[in-house]
């Protein structure tokens, strides 16, 4: 068993970038809101192009420095901020219902972005609870991961177990979670799709916590790796420094499938929109590779039958 991050396709967020799309999807919500009353109110000021020419000054440095960006944030939230007042005037005296579904659910995330970037701007700070990387996918988080490739994801966060070639996903999630939580609830899935509990259970050493290795003793379940507490001072016998080699290769069977599945299936880009058919994406996903492992097996079996035959008829 093993956790991964199934990527969502959303550009890479960056404060600045965030903050602009917010401001240019406001200025069509002020529109349609003063269009009934054009030519009896002043349409109000939104310095739209000023705001514009100075997101282009500094998107368009190769390395901006820290100042700099700072400052075009700042400038940015006071863009965000004064729309967000005009619309909540134009409210007063002119319905919401005039917007479209889409553009009132973007104002709405778009309230919660500028909250959150005004405080992380305050605080000196770039990281928040439940924090906006998207505005289309408000849904969609950030996932540390530490690997070498990106350090940090924005996607599912997905719990995968590997039965005999077969993936089962037995935890899928937009926040981020320690993986030792699910190994508890991995074992007892197993139960429930096989009737008994497995024998081993294969993971990396993050699984290999206090209660989880209580609960794999009580249940007759050997956790690979070595035991807690102080090595022997002979050091590990030459079985297990064997069962170990193993169970360390077999292991890594499932990191092969994470890497079949982002290469061939998809799993490494989920370009579905919505929570929901996200995660029905992964399921799907999953499935077809399971399907596909099950017709390798079915294909082997004719092979060697036919194969068998073949040498019947010809030495028999």
């Amino acid at each position: 068993m093993d956790a991964t991050c199934a990527p969502a396709d959303v550009a890479y967020p960056t404060d600045l970038n965030l903050l602009n799309e917010a401001r240019e999807k406001l200025e069509p919500i002020i529109d349609t809101l003063h269009e009934p009353v054009i030519g009896q109110t002043a349409k109000p000021r939104t310095y739209r192009e000023k705001a514009r020419k100075q997101f282009l000054v500094v998107s368009k440095q190769r390395r901006p420095g820290p100042k700099v960006i700072r400052k075009a944030i700042r400038r940015q939230l006071g863009y965000v901020e004064r729309n967000l007042v005009i619309i909540a005037e134009q409210a007063k005296t002119q319905p919401l219902t005039l917007l479209s579904r889409k553009a009132y659910r973007d104002l709405l995330v778009i309230h919660e972005l500028y909250r959150q970037q005004l405080h992380m701007y305050k605080t000196r700070s770039h990281q928040i609870e439940d924090r906006i990387v998207s505005i289309h996918q408000p849904h969609v988080r950030p996932i540390v991961r530490g690997k070498a490739k990106a350090r940090v994801e924005f996607g599912a966060k997905l719990a995968v177990s590997m039965t005999k070639g077969y993936a089962f996903l037995d935890r899928a999630s937009w926040d981020n979670f320690n993986e030792s939580t699910t190994l508890i609830e991995t074992i007892e899935n197993y139960r429930r799709r096989f009737g008994y509990y497995p024998a081993v259970v294969q993971a990396d050493q993050i699984y290999r916590t206090r209660e989880n290795r209580n609960f794999c003793k009580q249940h007759g379940i050997r956790l690979s790796g070595p035991a807690l507490g102080r090595p022997p001072k002979d050091g590990p016998t030459r079985e297990q420094q064997h069962q170990d080699k193993r169970d360390a290769g077999e292991r890594n069977a499932i990191e092969g499938k994470f890497g079949e599945g982002k290469r061939k299936y998809g799993l490494g880009r989920i370009r579905a929109r919505l929570a929901q058919t996200s995660l029905s994406a992964i399921t799907l996903q999953l499935l077809v590779m399971n399907l596909e492992r099950r017709l390798r097996v079915l294909f082997c079996f004719i092979f060697a039958f036919l194969f068998r035959r073949r040498l019947v008829q010809s030495f028999g």
